[in-house]
């Protein structure tokens, strides 16, 4: 009887044994085999920062492992993105220093050959110019740099636009300008002040409208209006900025949002540093919303049907609370 026993008590152990066995294989074959591959890509992604590195896809998996898989595939996309946002931008900024700074070089070097007093006014004129837009170039730098970074710190607020919107365009009237350029404000839809709260950061998004309207004035004539109209949507603020100017040239439209692109031929060159609107559509970006461009429109009528660009219309999409 005890030598039966035993027997059957070797057999259960057995048993458990092989069943342990193929566990352990599933185990490995379905939860470390694939952490392993997971951990050995996210190393290999610390040590070759210069070429793309892909996390294997366990994405199809409906468990832990897929959400992880995703997770840092997703967050492995977002680190390339801004390692190649960077180099872009590294690049660009170089590019933009190195213009004014060529031009500085060659004046200096050439104001000691200068023979009469015309010509070292003239150089001393090309300095004082590449001089601003070198200050004006590197406080436009400054500011598109640490903006991200500012606004993953902060924390989201409710954002007024209705004081917001009031308060911007107070100023921007109160500070006198040669142009005459006027600045109006509406607003449509809503029931009070509430309906125009959004998440946010109002400093950022006064920036936003200070760009556009700046914008609009240099392109508008003398004496013209600049239109602003704030529109609620069913989940979404809009805000319109019109201006009375020549428009955007059509090759132009999609091009103005880049970084350090400028096209003002009624302004001299060097006047313009091309990130204000690069600026606004990374901040509208950053709180979820949409920025473009587009011209205003009129049928033409009589001997000319030709539809005639009145000015140019920057619209700004951004989600309500």
């Amino acid at each position: 009887m005890v030598e039966a026993e035993r027997l059957a008590v070797f057999k259960v152990f057995l048993v458990a044994v092989g069943v342990m066995v193929v566990l352990s294989i599933l185990l490995a074959g379905t939860i470390a085999g694939p952490v392993r591959r997971l951990a050995d890509g996210a190393e290999s992604v610390r040590h070759r920062t210069r070429t793309r590195v892909e996390i294997p896809d366990f994405s199809s998996r409906r468990d832990e492992i897929g959400h992880l898989s995703g997770a840092l595939r997703d967050m492995t996309d977002a680190l390339y993105s801004r390692i190649e946002a960077i180099e872009s931008f590294a690049a660009d900024v170089a590019h933009e220093l190195k213009n004014p700074l060529t031009s500085l070089r060659s004046a200096v070097e050439t104001l000691p050959l200068a023979k009469t007093e015309e010509s070292r006014a003239r150089l001393l004129a090309v300095i004082q110019h590449d001089v601003k837009r070198l200050d004006r170039l590197i406080s436009d730098i400054s500011d598109a740099s640490r903006l991200e970074a500012e606004m993953q710190r902060q924390e989201s607020v409710p954002v007024d636009l209705v004081r917001l919107l009031t308060t911007v365009v107070t100023i921007a009237n109160e500070v006198r300008r040669d142009d005459s350029v006027k600045v109006t404000l509406s607003f449509e839809g809503g029931n009070g002040p509430a309906a125009f709260t959004l998440p946010g950061h109002d400093s950022r998004l006064g920036q936003v409208i200070d760009n556009l309207i700046e914008n609009a004035r240099s392109f508008s004539p003398s004496g013209g209006t600049v239109r602003i109209t704030c529109r609620r949507l069913r989940t979404a603020v809009e805000i319109i900025v019109d201006d009375d100017g020549p428009g955007i040239r059509p090759e132009a439209i999609e091009k103005v949002f880049e970084r350090f692109y400028t096209d003002r031929p009624h302004q001299g060159f060097g006047q313009n540093s091309g990130l204000g609107l690069s600026i606004s559509k990374q901040i509208v970006e950053a709180h979820g919303g949409r920025i473009r461009a587009e011209n205003r429109v009129r049928v033409g009528s009589g001997e000319d049907p030709a539809p005639q660009v009145v000015g140019a219309r920057f619209v700004v999409w951004l989600p309500a609370m």
